[in-house]
């Protein structure tokens, strides 16, 4: 059973905890980014200000992966 098959045949709350995990992920992403930004602190690097909102995006994935996870947990758990 290859592993797509392997998704489309999980319950919805294995699902959402997959959905969950790729937000966190993704917040994950964003934190790795938005220190990346704010490492350099020369004074040619203060005009080069960049036009992604990470940390807007890290709260946003954080909420989302966190709420996903939350409701899928008592599933999960009970299947354990």
């Amino acid at each position: 059973m290859d592993v797509l098959t392997q998704i489309a045949l999980s319950s919805d709350a294995a699902i959402l905890a997959m959905v969950g995990a790729a937000f966190m992920a993704l917040a994950a992403l964003c934190a790795v980014m938005e220190r990346r930004r704010n490492k350099g602190r020369s004074l040619a690097r203060l005009e080069r200000v960049g036009w992604v909102p990470w940390t807007p995006l890290f709260v946003g994935c954080m909420i989302i992966g966190g709420g996903c996870l939350a409701m899928s947990l008592p599933v999960v758990l009970g299947s354990l």
